[in-house]
């Protein structure tokens, strides 16, 4: 059977870092989606935008939707999605947010630009 022929799920991962440096006006978005949403009930409403006004990660995950990064990509249909939002230390010199590290791509370290392999011996 060849892959054309199969089903294939591939799973999607971003992972982002942002920065809030308007916390006023991402709660105001985040209530005017609360506000908007038809079907949300208003107890939960009423809840959400209490949370969205306590913690900025909980008002931009009123605002993300996963779908919206792929709905304009031809051949697919999104059989899931989940996501979630926390607060973090960020500290960009930190090992655990060199993100080419968990794709196991090597590290890029100063001083050896041009140190490549050219003639496929294993030596630079």
């Amino acid at each position: 059977m060849s892959t054309s022929e199969t089903t294939r799920f591939v799973r999607l991962r971003v992972d982002l870092v942002l920065e809030i440096d308007g916390p006023a006006e991402l709660t105001e978005a985040a209530e005017g989606r609360i506000d908007g949403d038809e079907f949300m009930p208003e107890e939960e409403r009423v809840q959400a935008r209490a949370a969205a006004r306590e913690d900025s990660a909980e008002a931009l995950a009123y605002l993300v939707e996963p779908f919206d990064l792929i709905r304009e990509v031809p051949g697919i249909e999104m059989v899931q999605a989940s996501w979630s939002t926390e607060e973090v230390e960020y500290d960009p010199d930190a090992l655990e947010w060199d993100l080419g590290e968990e794709d196991g791509e090597a590290e890029y370290e100063e001083g050896t630009e041009g140190d490549e392999d050219t003639d496929g011996d294993g030596r630079a």
